[in-house]
């Protein structure tokens, strides 16, 4: 079985360069391929002085968003190096080897099909989480309810005991799924540019009935220095949050015409709120 890993790039090479130093001697890894989306920056020069046999640097034409360039990596690792088992992985993940194979070995099961690790941000962990439904949505759109968001679509802690927990939706920054599996469900859906990438294929993988999981033993850390924050102020990142999020409702998961219509009163609410908060704080 041959495993690749897939890294996006976008404004960020100093991340991308730290995790290329930690895994480009990963035996468990085959093939390491590095898609740039289009940098503003001089990215793609830093980057390319790590290409040999093992490290592929690919240059996206356009950036279409976080989707479509993990897409060309993907693409790549399955008809270039004919990989089993592809890795998604944010540049500003820190995991080790051993960690990459305790996932991997639960590939070995015919019944799991897409692995992720326990994810640790500094402000808090991630174990996965259930697919979205109408009533979460609606509190995601107001804002002194939004912290009831996360009770909505989180499983109990005693779910959590086993080495391995099923689940719904994995994060996106770092997981393990089988090749049959992404091919199967079409890869990432490109109708998005931000945001709500893992539900969709969270939702994709439930529907074709593979089964997604947590490791409980495994960590990896996230260290949350996202290229998005640096090139998207607060009003644009809400804006493709709920373009992503009407998107999904609509299309995937097929939202009927009344629930869309009380998603779309509600952003138009809190899009007004934030824009005189931003207007009262000096236009910025």
């Amino acid at each position: 079985m041959k495993n690749g890993i897939v890294i996006l790039n976008y404004n960020d090479s100093e991340n991308t360069s730290l995790i290329l130093e930690d895994i480009k001697n990963y035996k468990i890894l085959d093939k390491i391929v590095v898609v740039d989306n289009k940098s503003t920056d001089d990215s793609v020069k830093k980057l390319k002085k790590y290409e040999n046999n093992k490290i592929k640097i690919l240059e996206a034409k356009e950036n279409k968003g976080y989707a479509a360039g993990n897409n060309i990596g993907i693409k790549y690792l399955i008809k270039e190096e004919i990989i089993d088992n592809i890795i998604i992985s944010n540049p500003d993940i820190i995991v080790t080897e051993e960690s990459i194979k305790t996932l991997i070995k639960d590939l070995e099961n015919k019944d799991i099909d897409c692995v992720a690790p326990v994810v640790k941000e500094p402000n808090g962990i991630s174990r996965g989480w259930k697919l979205p439904t109408f009533y979460s949505e609606v509190i995601s759109n107001i804002p002194f309810l939004r912290r009831f968001e996360q009770m909505l679509l989180s499983y109990k802690n005693e779910e959590y005991q086993s080495d391995l927990t099923s689940v719904e939706v994995v994060k996106g920054c770092f997981f393990i799924i089988k090749k049959e599996a992404i091919e199967d469900i079409h890869y990432f859906d490109e109708n998005t540019f931000l945001y709500y990438e893992e539900i969709i294929m969270g939702h994709n993988l439930k529907r074709k009935s593979y089964r997604t999981m947590i490791d409980n033993r495994v960590e990896v850390i996230h260290a949350l220095s996202q290229s998005v924050d640096k090139s998207v102020n607060r009003i644009r990142k809400f804006k493709l949050l709920k373009q992503s999020q009407y998107y999904y409702e609509k299309n995937v998961n097929h939202m009927n015409i009344f629930q869309l219509g009380i998603l779309r009163i509600l952003v138009l609410l809190y899009s007004f709120g934030l824009e005189i908060e931003r207007l009262l704080k000096g236009g910025k």
